[in-house]
């Protein structure tokens, strides 16, 4: 406990314990102790008696006076690394010397891990041994393990990688939220919320104004998206720096190239919509790439590959085509369509660009915007000219019936072209928003079959159960139900537990609006397979399952009483209005 001691010539318990065995005279060795090593001031000695009066332990006189001094100290340190003398540092350095060797002391280890964490340097050796010693690097200030961690990358990837598993589990949870609504969904909460995070504020900590832990966390969220493909990583990319924009940590913005571009877009994430103004400046940005720079493209990839980066985009591209509609325009002759579509392209191909190591905008298939972008608007049309039909006078209604197919390129595009899937998916969100059941129940099914099953992700599914709830009256209807469920979720949910687990999340909240008969079926349908039947059920999906069940039991307990007034109605009006006496007795 007090190791440390000797080496500053300080007397410890061993000295006291040798000084009495040796001694003859007990009492008079422990007050030449006392004298020796209590606190040098001569008039203190005269009053010390007075607190034995008072019947106060020289331990807790001590005690205190130590403690007083050991956080003037402390304050001290603060002030002297505050200031501007040139030899501040050294002062420190100096004061480190002294004490460094009473680090294990605990009543001295905060004045040690105060002078150490007020160094911009510390000296190695010094850093070593707080780093050998768990107890030591446990209670250091994050100042200290920034000097550490620079230099260990081992060490810092150590400290970092729980943290980054925990950002991940956080998404995905938020995706398999039980709050089923388009107006609380995954893409709700502002950039500025999602920055407030505990990871990204820990990870923000943790960098200071390091660029070289900078560019090891991103180099760790690099290859984690190389090895898993999971774009969330792509958002803390971007979060991360933007949260270092929000403490104006111009150490490290200043020397990411992608520091502008990620503040201009995120911008746009703000306010969903990428405008005309913004857009013309992401594009110079990108035009803005020099010859020998193209390794940038590899991470303004990973940012626009950001799924709330894509969201926005894709979103301001719906928007493009409605006003293309409107104006009678073709989508090639607008500039701002076609940049939207080339950001959307390469956040798209951001995997392929660092897996390949080739940096070079992925070119966007002419035909996207030829054949597909035209099929997609024709559906749109389609849905307009039906609805002016239900307006008319029945006389002047045409006889032909809504259209119940899509045209061949939206199929084809659909399967094959990742970009075009994209818009696809939210086209879906669009008629949905609308309410427009015919083009939902046009389009649904063509989901089945979409590149790398795009329509099966968590992103999509999440945004479609939420924006479902729009159309939950329509539940009740059979035929509805059979597009929604037999027509595309029930498609692939035996061998994706995601799908699964997104049906029941969106059951939990429409049971009550699903007809009877199909509910019945989609219960027996969706029970969890038992380990003897197949793979064994996650405890989510099991959870979710007996939520589901509990709902539906509290639904029949409540309805008895309900349906039994129409049935005894119905027994009355046949009472009421007899044919003869002999009918009325009967009935009675």
């Amino acid at each position: 406990m007090f190791a440390g001691l000797p080496e500053l010539g300080i007397s410890n318990g061993d000295d006291l314990k040798e000084t009495l065995t040796n001694c003859a005279e007990p009492l008079k060795a422990i007050d030449q102790f006392q004298m020796e090593n209590g606190i040098l001031l001569p008039t203190l000695q005269s009053a010390l008696p007075f607190l034995d009066l008072h019947g106060t332990p020289r331990l807790e006189f001590h005690q205190s006076v130590f403690d007083e001094l050991r956080e003037n100290l402390m304050e001290r340190v603060a002030v002297i690394a505050e200031g501007k003398e040139a030899d501040r540092y050294s002062k420190l350095e100096e004061l480190l010397e002294k004490s460094f060797p009473l680090v294990k002391m605990p009543s001295i280890q905060p004045v040690v891990m105060q002078v150490l964490k007020h160094l911009p340097k510390v000296p190695e050796k010094k850093l070593k041994i707080v780093m050998a010693d768990k107890e030591l690097y446990k209670v250091c200030a994050v100042e200290v393990k920034r000097q550490i961690w620079q230099d260990n990358q081992a060490l810092f990837g150590d400290e970092v990688s729980p943290l980054l598993k925990q950002y991940i589990v956080e998404k995905e949870a938020a995706l398999f939220s039980s709050d089923v609504s388009v107006l609380h969904s995954f893409f709700s909460p502002s950039p500025k919320t999602r920055r407030q995070g505990e990871v990204v504020l820990k990870l923000t900590q943790m960098i200071g104004k390091n660029v070289k832990l900078y560019d090891m966390v991103l180099q760790f969220l690099r290859t984690l998206f190389l090895r898993t493909r999971n774009v969330h990583y792509c958002t803390l990319r971007a979060e991360l720096l933007m949260s270092l924009h929000d403490l104006d940590i111009t150490e490290i913005c200043s020397v990411d190239p992608c520091h502008k571009f990620t503040w201009c877009l995120d911008a746009c994430i703000r306010e969903k919509f990428v405008d005309g103004k913004r857009a013309r400046e992401l594009q110079g940005f990108l035009d803005g790439v020099k010859k020998g720079q193209e390794q940038v493209l590899g991470d303004l990839s990973m940012i626009l590959c950001d799924p709330f980066a894509c969201n926005t985009l894709v979103l301001s591209i719906m928007r493009n085509l409605q006003e293309l509609l409107s104006q009678d325009a073709l989508p090639r002759d607008s500039p701002d369509l076609m940049l939207l579509l080339r950001m959307l392209s390469l956040g798209q191909g951001a995997w392929d660009m660092i897996d390949s190591q080739v940096f070079k905008e992925p070119r966007l298939d002419k035909e996207v915007v030829t054949c597909f972008l035209p099929a997609m608007m024709s559906v749109v049309v389609d849905d307009n000219i039906f609805t002016v039909e239900q307006k008319l006078p029945s006389e002047e209604k045409s006889s032909q019936a809504y259209p119940t197919l899509l045209p061949d390129a939206f199929y084809r595009f659909l399967r094959e072209n990742r970009v075009a899937c994209e818009m696809g998916l939210y086209y879906i969100f669009h008629i949905a928003k609308l309410r427009n059941k015919n083009a939902l129940q046009r389009l649904l099914p063509a989901l089945v079959d979409t590149y790398n099953d795009m329509a099966f992700g968590d992103i999509f599914l999440h945004l479609l159960t939420g924006h479902l709830t729009l159309l939950s009256d329509e539940f009740g209807s059979e035929d509805f139900c059979s597009v929604v469920f037999d027509g595309f979720l029930l498609t692939s949910f035996s061998s994706k537990e995601n799908v699964h687990r997104h049906i029941l999340r969106m059951l939990v909240h429409l049971h009550h609006k699903v007809a009877p008969s199909c509910m019945e079926s989609l219960m027996k349908t969706l029970e969890p397979p038992k380990q003897r039947l197949g793979p064994q059920s996650s405890e989510p999906l099991k959870e979710l399952y007996t939520k589901l069940t509990e709902k539906l039991e509290a639904q029949k307990k409540s309805s008895p009483a309900v349906e039994e007034t129409p049935s005894l109605d119905l027994g009355l009006h046949t009472v009421t209005v007899p044919t003869s006496t002999g009918t009325g007795s009967t009935s009675t």
